[in-house]
Parts: structure tokens; C-alpha cells; sequence
């Protein structure tokens, strides 16, 4: 079997972890690293150590052009995507991307008139589609046991927990705290989200609106909460003992980020009382679909544990379904339920065993279908362009809708 060649623009601990450990250790059959490029050649050197050592580049065009890809897989800061997409198709290679597809509408219009004018293919990773309690919520709207949706209630939590595992704050400590660089949670977080309802209900998104704000982190949380709190990043702080953030980072992240900071001076332990954090932390969002459902979405990045909660209302009936990341419910679980009342509120449970592993075991089967031909795929888990679009403009026209205080409709900016 040849093997398919892959080279990477972006030198992140989210490409080692997601893509080049497993690439390595299940799928070493059929890929090769070819490359690695990232503008901070010190981590590019770093990551690449701990790869089989491919050739490390400065220069993309350099690296597509002398190690002649099959596809380029984009792990870069948000805001850089498309840059890199557009240009992997303009020579000649696919691209495998990490979600969002990009961060705004003028990037994701030129993604798609890039893929069409090429006729290169993109593919994007929505790894929650792939986990087996969100495809059994897929299969049961799709075999019609709650009829045609009408409305969906969707909450996710992320957690503040005081430790170097906490979700929703590590948010505020990284690079994606500021709105150029990732869109905000309703684009870098939330496109799984909007992702996950567009494809659960098979509509398409048509007009939003929506409010946020930023309550805990940035200069809001410092001075309401932090009695003025502020450093530059938690090692060099003076506040680390009495910070109730403090942050230790773990020896991989300074192996990668710390080792390698004096080049770009990009910190991963950033304080997240920064005064330049400008993306929110508490989100509502409204979406009405183009065959009637209508959407009401919270995102809140200051909770004491994670997870989500998800109600479909149906012409047959509700399903519900609640999914414990972290916190008291999720100690011990052996399944997780799904239930569903018909208009008789007979209720039917439905028990799908939890599977351990990232992203709720869905990056294995995502792996076997990016990595492997001929992956059966009958429930359409692969996405594209068109899938990335729709779930990234949700989010580009809710931030849209909070700074204009405005309903906006996605037609005016998307080009599908």
C-alpha cells in the first residue's frame, strides 16, 4: 500500500496530539509526514523531534514545493487558515483542517471560490459528529421518531475549575482570548456546536441573533473580582500565590511553548485578567433554519464543571439528551442516556455506552476516515467547505449581531 504524504502548516501541540502521535502510532501503514512548517522554526524543530524528524520550514510555498504533499493538514491559529488552505489548493495539494474552517465571512467566501476555481477538496475535522452518543442523536431525527424538528435548546457549559485542566479558562489564557486571532468562542468553540445542529436537523441556518459579553476574564473580571489582578503570564507573576487562576503549565506545553517563546514571545500561561482580552465568555444565540427550526444556544466559559444539554422539539414528539464532561455526574458513568417522549409522554430510553477517549471516542473513527480509503460513511460524517461555512457564519454573523445589535441574515454574507 502507498503511502499518502502529509505536511503540516502550523507546529502545535493540537497537530502533535490530534494528528501526528496517532499518524505515528495507528496509521504509520498509509501516511508519512513530509513537513512541518510554522513561522516560530523553534517550535517546528521541537515538534519535529518528537515526529521521526521530517524536514522543518520558515517558508510554506518552500515546503509544498520541495516536499510535494498529497495534502496539507492546517493547524495554525485560527485567523491564518485560509491563508494557508487557499494557497495548499493554489498548489495543487488537498487540505485536511482543523475546525473553524476560518474566522469571519470575507475568509470563508474566499476559501470556497479558492476550492471551486482549483478544484482542489477540502475536508474539516468536526471530530463531535463522530462520537457515538451524537451519531445515535443523528440516527434517531434521521429514522423520524420525533417527526420534523421545530425547535432546539442547546447549552454547553465550560468549565473554571482551579486547575490546569479547566476548560473554559484555558481559553482566556492563549492566543484565542483576542477576537483577531480566533473569532471568539462562537467561531473558534461554537462551530462544533452550530456543526452539530445543522447536521443533527439537516436545515440550513438563515438569520441570527444574539448577545455577549465578557463577565469573568479580562479587565471586567480584574476589577470586579481580582482586586486589580494583572500580569504579564503566570510564571513571572507577582499575584501567582494569591491568583485564584494561577497556572502551572504541563511539562509537554513548555517543552513546545516555553522552550520556544523568546522567538515570538507567544506566552501559553498568559494571565486571563489581560486588559487586551476582548472575546466573550458568557454567549445566547438565536438561529432560524431555512425549514422552520428555530435554535436557542448558550455558551458560558465560567461554570463549575463541563458538559452539555440538548432538547429537540418534534411533530412526534422531544428527545432530550445530557452529556457530563466533567464534575460530579460524570464520575463512574458506564452509558449515557438519550431519551424520548412521544405526544402520549410515553418516554423511551436509549443507552449508549460511553467510550472513553478524546472528544467522546469520536477522533478514533475521525482518524480511520481522514487516514483510510473507503471508510464507509452512511450517516455523512465527513464535512466540507460547505459544512465548515455554515457552522463558522453562524457564529461570524452572531459576533456580528452583539456589535451592531442587530438581527443579521446570512445570506448577505455567506456565497454558497
Amino acid at each position: 500500500m502507498s503511502k499518502k504524504t502529509y505536511a503540516f502548516a502550523g507546529a502545535s501541540q493540537r497537530a502533535y496530539n490530534m494528528f501526528m502521535r496517532p499518524m505515528l502510532e495507528r496509521f504509520d501503514d498509509c501516511t508519512e509526514i513530509v513537513g512541518i512548517f510554522d513561522t516560530n522554526l523553534g517550535r517546528a524543530k521541537t515538534i519535529a523531534g518528537m515526529v521521526n524528524n521530517p524536514p522543518v520550514f520558515e517558508n510554506f510555498d518552500e515546503m509544498v514545493k520541495v516536499t510535494k504533499p498529497d495534502i496539507v493538514l492546517v493547524t495554525t491559529v485560527d485567523a491564518y487558515h485560509s491563508d494557508y488552505i487557499i494557497r495548499a489548493m493554489e498548489l495543487g495539494c488537498d487540505v485536511v483542517t482543523e475546525k473553524p474552517m476560518t474566522i469571519d465571512p470575507e475568509r470563508i467566501n474566499a476559501i470556497l471560490e479558492a476550492e471551486k476555481r482549483t478544484g482542489k477538496k477540502v475536508t474539516v475535522t468536526f471530530n463531535y459528529r463522530y462520537a457515538p452518543y451524537k451519531t445515535k442523536i443523528k440516527e434517531l431525527i434521521r429514522d423520524g421518531v420525533i417527526g420534523d424538528v421545530f425547535s432546539v435548546h442547546f447549552e454547553w457549559l465550560l468549565d473554571r475549575n482551579m486547575d490546569v485542566l479547566a476548560h473554559g479558562t484555558s481559553y482566556f489564557r492563549r492566543w484565542n482570548s483576542r477576537m483577531k486571532n480566533s473569532g471568539g468562542l462562537l467561531v473558534h468553540k461554537a462551530t462544533h456546536h452550530f456543526d452539530l445542529v445543522n447536521w443533527w436537523i439537516g436545515q440550513n441556518p438563515k438569520r441570527v441573533a444574539a448577545f455577549g459579553k465578557l463577565n469573568l476574564y479580562g479587565t471586567p473580571g480584574s476589577k470586579k473580582y481580582a482586586n486589580g489582578i494583572h500580569g504579564e503570564n503566570c510564571r513571572r507573576c507577582s499575584h501567582a500565590k494569591e491568583c485564584g487562576f494561577y497556572f502551572e503549565m504541563p511539562e509537554l506545553e513548555k517543552k513546545i511553548y516555553a522552550e520556544n517563546e523568546h522567538i515570538d514571545g507567544y506566552f501559553k500561561d498568559g494571565c486571563v485578567y489581560a486588559s487586551d482580552i476582548d472575546i466573550f465568555d458568557t454567549m445566547a444565540v438565536n438561529v432560524e433554519y431555512d425549514g422552520g427550526a428555530m435554535l436557542t444556544y448558550s455558551l458560558n466559559a465560567t461554570c463549575p464543571y463541563e458538559g452539555w444539554r440538548i432538547v429537540f422539539n418534534g411533530s412526534k414528539g422531544r428527545m432530550e439528551a445530557t452529556y457530563a464532561e466533567t464534575g460530579p455526574d460524570e464520575q463512574g458513568l458506564c452509558y449515557d442516556v438519550i431519551r424520548v417522549f412521544d405526544l402520549d409522554n410515553n418516554v423511551t430510553d436509549y443507552k449508549i455506552e460511553r467510550v472513553r477517549g478524546n472528544h467522546g471516542g469520536g477522533d478514533l473513527l475521525l482518524h480511520e476516515m481522514l487516514f483510510r480509503d473507503n471508510v464507509p460513511d452512511p450517516l455523512g460524517l465527513a464535512a466540507g467547505t460547505e459544512d465548515g461555512a455554515k457552522s463558522c457564519i453562524i457564529g461570524a454573523c452572531a459576533n456580528i449581531s452583539i456589535w451592531d445589535k442587530r438581527m443579521v441574515e446570512i445570506d448577505d454574507y455567506l456565497k454558497l
